[in-house]
Protein backbone atom coordinates (compact mmCIF):
# COMPACT_ATOMS: atom_id res chain seq x y z
CA UNK A 1 0.00 0.00 0.00
CA UNK A 2 1.55 3.34 -0.67
CA UNK A 3 2.38 5.30 1.90
CA UNK A 4 -0.02 8.93 1.64
CA UNK A 5 2.93 11.62 1.68
CA UNK A 6 0.66 14.34 1.08
CA UNK A 7 -1.50 13.71 4.31
CA UNK A 8 1.62 13.16 6.26
CA UNK A 9 2.52 16.34 5.47
CA UNK A 10 -0.85 18.27 5.60
CA UNK A 11 -0.90 17.07 9.49
CA UNK A 12 2.80 18.15 10.05
CA UNK A 13 2.54 21.54 8.59
CA UNK A 14 -1.10 21.98 11.01
CA UNK A 15 1.06 20.84 13.73
CA UNK A 16 3.29 23.55 13.53
CA UNK A 17 0.88 26.36 12.57
CA UNK A 18 -0.93 25.22 15.95
CA UNK A 19 2.08 25.65 17.81
CA UNK A 20 2.96 28.97 16.57
CA UNK A 21 -0.67 30.42 16.47
CA UNK A 22 -0.33 31.59 20.12
CA UNK A 23 3.34 33.30 19.70
CA UNK A 24 2.24 35.32 16.69
CA UNK A 25 -1.35 36.12 17.98
CA UNK A 26 0.48 37.94 21.25
CA UNK A 27 2.28 40.28 19.43
CA UNK A 28 0.07 41.11 16.58
CA UNK A 29 -3.07 41.30 18.72
CA UNK A 30 -1.70 44.89 19.87
CA UNK A 31 -1.42 45.95 16.10
CA UNK A 32 -4.84 44.82 15.75
CA UNK A 33 -6.27 46.20 18.96
CA UNK A 34 -5.05 49.79 17.55
CA UNK A 35 -6.80 49.39 14.46
CA UNK A 36 -9.86 48.15 15.72
CA UNK A 37 -12.20 50.89 14.44
CA UNK A 38 -13.61 53.52 16.86
CA UNK A 39 -10.16 53.55 18.93
CA UNK A 40 -7.90 56.84 18.73
CA UNK A 41 -5.41 55.75 16.71
CA UNK A 42 -7.56 54.75 13.70
CA UNK A 43 -9.62 57.99 14.64
CA UNK A 44 -6.02 60.10 13.62
CA UNK A 45 -5.16 57.72 10.49
CA UNK A 46 -8.69 58.81 9.03
CA UNK A 47 -7.94 62.34 9.62
CA UNK A 48 -5.09 62.40 8.17
CA UNK A 49 -6.25 60.41 4.70
CA UNK A 50 -8.82 62.69 4.55
CA UNK A 51 -6.81 65.70 4.75
CA UNK A 52 -4.33 64.82 2.18
CA UNK A 53 -7.75 63.40 -0.20
CA UNK A 54 -8.92 66.84 0.70
CA UNK A 55 -5.83 68.74 0.06
CA UNK A 56 -5.32 66.91 -2.91
CA UNK A 57 -8.81 67.27 -4.35
CA UNK A 58 -8.90 70.87 -4.05
CA UNK A 59 -5.29 70.99 -5.97
CA UNK A 60 -6.95 68.94 -8.30
CA UNK A 61 -9.69 71.95 -9.05
CA UNK A 62 -8.13 75.00 -8.15
CA UNK A 63 -5.23 73.36 -11.49
CA UNK A 64 -8.89 72.87 -13.48
CA UNK A 65 -10.37 75.80 -12.55
CA UNK A 66 -7.03 77.89 -13.56
CA UNK A 67 -7.21 75.53 -16.82
CA UNK A 68 -10.84 76.48 -17.64
CA UNK A 69 -10.16 80.22 -16.70
CA UNK A 70 -6.98 80.12 -19.21
CA UNK A 71 -9.12 78.88 -21.90
CA UNK A 72 -11.60 81.32 -21.76
CA UNK A 73 -9.68 83.82 -21.70
CA UNK A 74 -8.07 82.84 -24.58
CA UNK A 75 -11.65 82.04 -26.20
CA UNK A 76 -11.70 85.57 -25.62
CA UNK A 77 -8.74 86.73 -26.88
CA UNK A 78 -9.59 84.42 -30.19
CA UNK A 79 -12.96 86.02 -30.41
CA UNK A 80 -11.67 89.98 -30.31
CA UNK A 81 -9.24 89.13 -33.25
CA UNK A 82 -11.48 87.41 -35.16
CA UNK A 83 -13.90 90.62 -34.61
CA UNK A 84 -10.86 92.81 -35.75
CA UNK A 85 -9.86 90.53 -38.79
CA UNK A 86 -13.33 91.04 -39.73
CA UNK A 87 -13.98 94.68 -39.18
CA UNK A 88 -10.12 95.40 -41.08
CA UNK A 89 -11.41 92.88 -43.75
CA UNK A 90 -14.89 94.75 -44.05
CA UNK A 91 -12.77 98.04 -44.24
CA UNK A 92 -10.69 97.24 -46.81
CA UNK A 93 -13.55 95.73 -49.33
CA UNK A 94 -14.75 99.38 -48.69
CA UNK A 95 -11.52 100.73 -49.78
CA UNK A 96 -11.77 98.87 -52.69
CA UNK A 97 -15.24 99.64 -53.66
CA UNK A 98 -14.58 103.10 -53.28
CA UNK A 99 -11.01 103.24 -55.25
CA UNK A 100 -12.76 101.44 -57.96
CA UNK A 101 -15.18 103.87 -58.11
CA UNK A 102 -12.79 107.04 -57.92
CA UNK A 103 -10.99 105.19 -60.60
CA UNK A 104 -13.99 104.73 -62.75
CA UNK A 105 -14.39 108.55 -62.48
CA UNK A 106 -10.77 109.62 -63.36
CA UNK A 107 -11.31 107.00 -66.64
CA UNK A 108 -14.91 108.93 -67.47
CA UNK A 109 -12.86 112.41 -67.09
CA UNK A 110 -10.08 111.39 -69.21
CA UNK A 111 -12.26 109.72 -71.87
CA UNK A 112 -14.33 112.31 -71.99
CA UNK A 113 -11.62 114.50 -72.40
CA UNK A 114 -9.97 112.82 -74.54
CA UNK A 115 -13.37 112.51 -76.97
CA UNK A 116 -14.11 116.23 -76.76
CA UNK A 117 -10.28 117.16 -78.76
CA UNK A 118 -12.68 115.40 -81.82
CA UNK A 119 -14.54 118.32 -81.73
CA UNK A 120 -11.90 121.24 -80.66
CA UNK A 121 -11.10 121.95 -84.44
CA UNK A 122 -14.57 122.16 -85.11
CA UNK A 123 -15.27 124.78 -82.59
CA UNK A 124 -11.91 126.76 -82.83
CA UNK A 125 -13.06 128.75 -85.64
CA UNK A 126 -16.89 129.28 -83.63
CA UNK A 127 -17.60 132.26 -81.99
CA UNK A 128 -16.00 133.15 -78.82
CA UNK A 129 -18.62 131.87 -76.18
CA UNK A 130 -18.72 128.41 -78.10
CA UNK A 131 -14.19 128.62 -77.56
CA UNK A 132 -14.83 129.57 -73.73
CA UNK A 133 -17.08 127.00 -73.11
CA UNK A 134 -15.05 124.52 -74.41
CA UNK A 135 -12.33 125.54 -72.61
CA UNK A 136 -14.09 125.71 -69.58
CA UNK A 137 -15.86 122.09 -70.16
CA UNK A 138 -12.19 121.08 -70.22
CA UNK A 139 -11.12 122.69 -67.02
CA UNK A 140 -13.59 121.30 -65.58
CA UNK A 141 -13.09 118.04 -66.40
CA UNK A 142 -9.29 118.25 -65.69
CA UNK A 143 -10.38 119.21 -62.35
CA UNK A 144 -12.78 115.74 -62.58
CA UNK A 145 -9.69 114.35 -63.27
CA UNK A 146 -7.08 115.65 -60.72
CA UNK A 147 -9.50 115.31 -57.86
CA UNK A 148 -10.04 112.21 -58.55
CA UNK A 149 -6.53 110.98 -58.23
CA UNK A 150 -6.69 113.50 -54.83
CA UNK A 151 -9.32 110.85 -52.94
CA UNK A 152 -7.77 108.18 -54.28
CA UNK A 153 -4.72 109.04 -52.94
CA UNK A 154 -7.06 110.44 -49.95
CA UNK A 155 -8.63 106.55 -49.20
CA UNK A 156 -5.52 105.04 -49.77
CA UNK A 157 -4.11 107.27 -46.44
CA UNK A 158 -7.09 106.20 -44.78
CA UNK A 159 -6.74 102.25 -45.54
CA UNK A 160 -2.86 102.45 -43.96
CA UNK A 161 -3.51 104.17 -41.21
CA UNK A 162 -7.04 102.88 -40.05
CA UNK A 163 -6.30 99.62 -37.56
CA UNK A 164 -10.24 98.60 -37.62
CA UNK A 165 -12.20 101.50 -35.29
CA UNK A 166 -15.58 99.54 -35.00
CA UNK A 167 -17.91 102.27 -36.68
CA UNK A 168 -16.09 102.74 -39.62
CA UNK A 169 -16.70 99.82 -41.70
CA UNK A 170 -19.37 100.49 -44.15
CA UNK A 171 -17.47 102.93 -46.21
CA UNK A 172 -14.61 104.99 -46.23
CA UNK A 173 -15.05 108.80 -47.22
CA UNK A 174 -12.68 109.74 -49.70
CA UNK A 175 -13.17 113.37 -48.73
CA UNK A 176 -14.71 116.33 -50.44
CA UNK A 177 -12.40 115.72 -53.61
CA UNK A 178 -14.15 112.32 -54.25
CA UNK A 179 -17.59 114.14 -53.86
CA UNK A 180 -17.04 117.01 -56.36
CA UNK A 181 -15.39 115.01 -59.03
CA UNK A 182 -18.54 113.65 -60.96
CA UNK A 183 -20.20 117.20 -60.94
CA UNK A 184 -17.64 118.53 -61.91
CA UNK A 185 -17.67 115.92 -64.67
CA UNK A 186 -21.73 116.54 -65.50
CA UNK A 187 -20.74 120.66 -65.56
CA UNK A 188 -17.87 119.77 -67.90
CA UNK A 189 -20.07 117.68 -70.16
CA UNK A 190 -22.35 120.23 -70.31
CA UNK A 191 -20.12 122.81 -70.66
CA UNK A 192 -19.07 121.59 -73.77
CA UNK A 193 -22.72 120.96 -74.92
CA UNK A 194 -23.48 123.90 -74.55
CA UNK A 195 -20.02 124.94 -76.86
CA UNK A 196 -21.63 122.22 -79.46
CA UNK A 197 -24.52 123.62 -79.09
CA UNK A 198 -23.92 126.97 -79.73
CA UNK A 199 -21.02 126.50 -82.92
Amino acid sequence: MPVPWLRILRTVIGISDFALTPARGRAGGEEDERLVPGTRALGQLETRLAGVVVAALKEAFDRDSRRLELEREQLEAEHRRAERMLRLELLRQAGDREVGRLRLLAGLAAGSWLGTLFFAARLAGGSLGARIALGGGWALLLAALALSFVAQSHVADTLSRTDGPSGQSAALPSGIAGQLSPWLIVIGLALIGVAMLSA
